[in-house]
């Protein structure tokens, strides 16, 4: 059976056989700080069009 592109980082029967370990790309995602920052704006930005509809 095929595998899935994300799922190659899970060693199963292993103690955390439930968590993934992140891949290169991933690692990547999370330690860029210009993407972190891209990031923080877009989620700044949903959550004032969720706060503007409350109000």
């Amino acid at each position: 059976m095929a595998q899935k592109h994300g799922e190659e980082n899970i060693k199963a029967y292993s103690k955390n056989f439930t968590t993934m370990t992140p891949g290169p790309f991933a690692k990547w995602l999370r330690t860029n700080l210009i993407f972190q920052f891209i990031r923080f704006i877009v989620i700044n930005i949903k959550m004032l069009v969720v706060v503007g509809k409350g109000h």
